[in-house]
């Protein structure tokens, strides 16, 4: 079964974001697309993406050659999903930053480095 929550690259980035000081929520489920973590302070929320499963497009996201036409559908209403809740997020005034699995590391840098800053501004 794949899990939709709480999954290995989702710890990983849970953990170093809380290591570095920083507090959040998880799964709210009344902002769209339901966040792995939200950052109310600074009306930021957080995806970690599976490559395949969101379509990012390197080698992680290659097709099944096994039940393509189902597949083809599958991943393209998750791909428009995706687009609609983050286009409902920005109508919200929410800030969004996607993790994807394939870019782990460099996006818990650039995560981290987005939420010193955010700090920053507000207690300055």
């Amino acid at each position: 079964k794949i899990k939709s929550k709480n999954t290995t690259p989702e710890l990983k980035v849970r953990r170093a974001v809380h290591a570095a000081g920083f507090r959040y929520s998880l799964h709210r489920k009344e902002l769209p697309g339901t966040p792995d973590l939200v950052f109310r302070r600074f009306k930021l929320v957080v995806f970690v993406h599976g490559c395949f499963w969101h379509w990012h497009g390197c080698k992680r996201s290659r097709m099944p050659a096994a039940n393509h036409d189902y597949w083809t559908a599958k991943i393209a209403r998750n791909v428009a999903r995706d687009a609609a809740d983050l286009a409902a997020l920005d109508a919200l005034g929410w800030r969004h930053i996607v993790i994807w699995e394939c870019e782990l590391d460099s996006g818990i840098a650039a995560l981290l480095e987005l939420l010193s800053v955010l700090r920053d501004g507000i207690s300055s």
